[in-house]
């Protein structure tokens, strides 16, 4: 750079700057007009003055000394480190050459004016330099430029190119939503809630965004990443439940439907709000003002999603939901047939594949109608059962331990600081700028001001001292160069005084003298060192002076940052009150606290994590399970960032904070479905965990990314910054929940005994009620209870009889008149009817007083109610588990274990009783006296447990060896069957009994007399005056259930069932 070619460019370059006008508020100025000014003089660039003597440096005749040299043509005093970068030295610091210089320019902005019009000038400034360095106007220098609103400026460019891709990224992530919503059936297909859910989180955004503005909180470019967050965490709680609304039963009402799903899904959304709240709640107690305002933003936002989604995209289910009970089209909103329905009907393929859907209400439970989402399916059969072998878990382990260890490392590898040209846009002005300035003038890159402030006597020996050793002492580290780079007004002033002493004879004995002499001959107009010192209002007193040290070989942010600290730290070991400050320090001491500000905010946020999972899934296992996951997961971010060139900075601990709420997300989502099923065996719960969840990940995970790849696109490093540590946490949280979890839980979580034991089969097998049952304190040891009065399943749709039959409920749209009867041949009178309304009504009263008090409830439902006989597969697809009449869940699966264990006990029984039939006529008055009577006169057994219809029908094949039932009887005579067989014969089968009412019992068949006098004329005689001499109907035995009880009539029979009615039980 030391030729002539070059400085006249250089020159050429000066006069276009200050030359360029600006105007501001109708005033026209240039830079002399606007320049800062020292005793009237604006500051010049005096390096330029060196063209006066390039012809004697170019023919070697005139040597440049480093660091200072006087010029012996303009007497200027020429700085070189200043002004010279990457300066070539010989041994006797002769400059040999120079690849760099840097020209400086100051405005004035001591007033509000004249900052604007300075602002104004740095405008045209840049214009100016920008349009002469793109149109080739210099062939010999390459021109980079810079100004104090560079940074700012490249800020708000930043917000601008991340603008045009909201409209692509609401698109992308609509399209996403609605494809992955999609299923092949053409009903239960949900591609507008998928759209949906982003309109909700956009409304959402907007809402929160508003509210924060109005509140006046201020608003930075860095808050345009949140809008990319929160469509993510939106669309991540309308996936968790759409898959709880198919996890539903679709035959169930909507109402129940919605209940059911949001007992499921809100649970885990509530649980990734409060997180996400209290992560970025976090940051609003950060030290740094961009983290407080963007934290602020998104404690807004999250709040408004979370309340969008459980109000607005809830009701959109809701209509969704009635779309689909009334078998609508998910698109075209048309009426179509069930895929079970249009294969009966041939329907073509086309409208199979596009139309058909939804179930049909004759058959609801059609599988070719229900069948399962095909992804769900393959998280449930396929990866749970990868996941469930052992070796498979062996092996997941160890990648994460690989994984924890490639973390581990990284953690070693961060930097700290961020750069300023990080700050830029790739293609700015600036990077090149910030990149020369780091290539040359990195020896001597920062001139530091050391500010004395108190009034002191500076004549005092011992506060020279004071002020010389701590300038020594800054002077010996290894931060600041030698002592001919320090400008020290008191240093330079005391040793002019010793070198003209003897001319000058003056005396600093005294402070008053010290001042004089200091303004007499040393802080005249025109010396430098006059703006190193400052005296009181009277000019009696020094109040503050400085002096100025020179930085030497700073590398890194890391090294700008321990230089920080240690000569803070010499500063405050001085007796002096002494500070050190350089305008770039501001961005020093973010280094100094991004690190313990971001331990401690993932310290707390991990505590406050476990405590939130604790209260939402009260398992301390589990919380500690989430907890080392939330650490894992923030390990790998940390780590796995350093290799990603992401270095430790405010934006960095920005994405840190956040990713503490959104490393729960996933795992809370599998820990929750995990603890809350009721399945026995850990594979069956990871099995079940999975189907629920399975999908939900790895479309929130998916979407999450892809609302964020636009980030990617701007060209920002702030943005980039983002995109990197959300994919990140996004990505590993996914792998935690799929993977790690799963596993983890069923090593050491419920039911992990069976694991290590071996034992665990991976059935479905349900954990038992048994403890819940004996908290209960229920009177009987075995008790089951079905909803009164129907023995079917109660669907939206129909009515299912047990076994198959048909079935209707008393009072419930139909009498059933008897076998062989219809509704106008029945010969039941008014006065009859009449009697059952009146009945009816008693019993509705009846029930309202008992449901007042849960103790009667049960007590009356024990009485109403009795063992159910349920036999047969067709017993676990008919029967679905009901609640008792303590709310508790007893599925089908163990009413058959116990009442098979029951008959089992009374088939012993039995067995012991056989030889008694041949004594028939004393067991029979036994059982007589054993036996009480109603009001009627019916007589009730109470033998064995209290209203137990399953002992009932143990006994019913002894009675019936002496006597017939009435309606077995006229079954009999009406099918041609023999008489039943005499008495100590073995019966051709059991026979098939239905109760009736009291009445149309009476009415039809004449079983039981009709007055109260016949009724007690039966009590006085013996149940052998009853023996059947022929098929003639007698008097049988009742059960007080009110149930329709089934026993197969001989093995292998199929006849159709016969009923006897009995009448209401008091």
């Amino acid at each position: 750079m030391i030729r002539r070619e070059v400085f006249q460019e250089l020159r050429q370059l000066d006069d276009l700057i200050q030359n360029a006008t600006t105007t501001y508020d109708g005033d026209t100025y240039t830079y002399k007009d606007n320049c800062a000014r020292w005793e009237s003089e604006c500051f010049e660039n005096d390096i330029l003055n060196l063209d006066a003597l390039m012809d004697d440096i170019e023919a070697g005749q005139l040597n440049l000394t480093f660091p200072f040299m006087f010029n012996p043509v303009t007497w200027d005093a020429h700085l070189f480190p200043v002004f010279f970068g990457g300066t070539k030295l010989t041994e006797d610091n002769v400059v040999i050459s120079v690849p760099a210089i840097q020209l400086v320019y100051f405005v004035t902005a001591d007033t509000k004016r004249q900052d604007a019009k300075g602002a104004e000038w740095e405008e045209t400034f840049l214009r100016v330099v920008g349009q002469a360095e793109d149109s080739g106007r210099f062939k010999h220098i390459s021109v980079s430029y810079f100004a104090s609103r560079t940074l700012d400026h490249e800020l708000e460019k930043n917000t601008k190119t991340v603008v045009p891709y909201f409209s692509s990224t609401f698109l992308l992530m609509g399209l996403f939503s609605i494809i992955t919503c999609m299923m092949g059936d053409a009903v239960r297909s949900k591609p507008f809630l998928g759209l949906m859910g982003n309109v909700s989180a956009i409304m959402a955004t907007l809402a929160a965004f508003g509210l924060a503005m109005y509140c006046g909180i201020e608003f930075i470019g860095i808050n345009l990443a949140a809008p990319f967050l929160m469509i993510g965490i939106g669309i991540d709680d309308t996936f968790v439940m759409l898959a709880g609304w198919r996890r539903t039963k679709s035959k169930m009402p909507v109402a129940e439907r919605m209940g059911h799903m949001m007992s499921e899904a809100a649970v885990s959304i509530t649980i990734t709000s409060v997180t996400d709240f209290i992560s970025f709640l976090i940051g609003i107690i950060s030290p740094f003002r961009s983290v407080r305002i963007f934290c602020t933003y998104s404690v807004f936002a999250v709040c408004f999603t979370f309340l969008w989604h459980i109000t607005f995209f809830a009701a959109c289910m809701a209509i969704s939901g009635y779309r689909e009970r009334q078998n609508l089209h998910s698109i075209f909103g048309c009426r179509v047939q069930p895929m079970s329905v249009a294969i009966k009907e041939k329907r073509n393929f086309l409208y199979k594949a596009i139309m058909a859907g939804g179930i049909d209400p004759k058959d609801p439970d059609n599988p070719i109608d229900n069948k399962d989402h095909m992804l769900m399916a393959f998280f449930k059969d396929k990866l749970a059962a990868v996941i469930n072998n052992k070796w498979c878990k062996g092996i997941i382990i160890l990648a994460f331990a690989t994984y924890l260890v490639g973390a581990c490392y990284g953690i070693t590898q961060i930097k700290e600081g961020l750069e300023r040209r990080k700050l830029s846009r790739e293609d700015s002005y600036s990077v090149e700028f910030f990149d020369r300035e780091d290539d040359y003038y990195r020896e001597f890159p920062y001139r530091m001001q050391v500010i004395i402030a108190g009034p002191l006597n500076y004549s005092d020996p011992i506060v020279q001292e004071q002020v010389e050793n701590l300038t020594s002492t800054l002077e010996h580290t290894s931060y600041v160069t030698s002592r001919r780079y320090t400008e020290s007004w008191l240093r330079s002033f005391l040793s002019f005084l010793d070198r003209n002493n003897e001319l000058l004879n003056v005396t600093v004995d005294d402070e008053q003298t010290f001042i004089e002499a200091v303004k007499e001959h040393w802080l005249f107009p025109g010396n430098p060192f006059s703006l190193d010192v400052r005296f009181n209002d009277d000019e009696t007193q020094i109040i503050a002076s400085r002096f100025l040290i020179q930085a030497v070989n700073i590398t890194d942010t890391n090294h700008e940052k321990e230089m920080v600290r240690d000569l803070r730290k010499i500063c405050k070991d001085s007796p002096l009150n002494a500070s050190i400050f350089h305008p770039y320090f501001v961005f020093f001491d973010q280094f100094e606290l991004v690190r313990p500000v971001s331990l401690q905010a993932m310290v707390i946020g991990a505590v406050i994590m476990m405590i939130i999972s604790f209260i939402f899934i009260p398992n301390i296992l589990c919380s500690l399970w989430v907890a080392f996951s939330v650490i894992s997961i923030e390990l790998g971010v940390a780590g796995y960032m350093a290799l990603w060139d992401v270095n430790l900075d405010s934006i960095s601990m920005i994405n840190l904070i956040m990713c503490i709420g959104f490393s729960v997300d996933f795992t809370a989502h599998i820990c929750y479905t995990y603890m809350s099923s009721k399945k026995r065996n850990p594979k069956a719960r990871v099995r079940e965990a999975l189907h629920s969840l399975g999908l939900p990940i790895v479309q929130g995970s998916s979407s999450t990314i892809l609302g964020i790849v636009a980030l990617l696109l701007a060209q920002s490093y702030i943005f980039l910054v983002f995109f990197k540590m959300v994919f990140l946490v996004i990505f590993f949280g996914a792998m935690h929940g799929l993977f790690l979890l799963p596993v983890l839980l069923s090593l050491f979580g419920p039911g992990s005994c069976l694991t290590w034991t071996g034992r665990d089969d991976g059935s479905d097998e349900e954990v038992n009620d048994s403890l819940d049952e004996r908290q209960l304190e229920k009177p009987f040891s075995q008790s089951y209870y079905m909803q009164y009065p129907t023995m079917g399943i109660n669907g939206p749709y129909s009515s299912k009889g047990f076994l198959g039959a048909p079935y209707k409920a008393y009072g419930v749209d139909e009498k059933d008149l008897g076998l062989g009867t219809s509704g106008e041949d029945s010969s039941e009178s008014s006065s009859s009817r009449s009697q059952r309304r009146h009945q009816q009504a008693a019993a509705a009263e009846e029930e309202a007083v008992i449901r007042e008090s849960p103790r009667r409830r049960y007590e009356e439902g024990w009485r109403r109610s009795s063992y159910q006989n349920i036999y047969g597969a067709q017993g676990a697809t008919q029967f679905q588990a009901q609640p008792d009449l303590y709310g508790q869940q007893v599925s089908a699966a163990e009413w058959r274990q116990r009442l098979d264990a029951h008959e089992q006990q009374q088939r012993h029984r039995q067995g012991q009783r056989r030889g008694a039939y041949d004594n028939y006529h004393l067991d029979m008055e036994m059982d007589m006296q054993r036996a009480r009577r109603n009001s009627h006169g019916d007589v009730i057994d109470l033998h064995g447990t209290p209203n137990s219809s399953a002992d009932e029908r143990l006994q019913r094949p002894r009675e019936q060896l002496s006597m017939g039932s009435g309606d077995d009887s006229s079954y009999g005579q009406q099918h041609g069957t023999p008489p039943p067989p005499a008495v100590g014969s073995v019966p051709p089968g059991k026979r098939y009994h239905r109760r009736r009412s009291s009445e149309d019992s009476t009415t039809r068949h004449q079983r039981w007399p009709a007055n109260i006098e016949e009724r007690r004329a039966r009590r006085t005689q013996s149940p052998a005056q009853h023996r059947p001499e022929t098929a003639t109907p007698s008097f049988a035995y009742r059960s007080s259930s009110h149930h329709n009880l089934y026993q197969p009539n001989g093995k292998g029979s199929k006849q159709p069932p016969t009923y006897q009615y009995g009448d209401y039980y008091h």
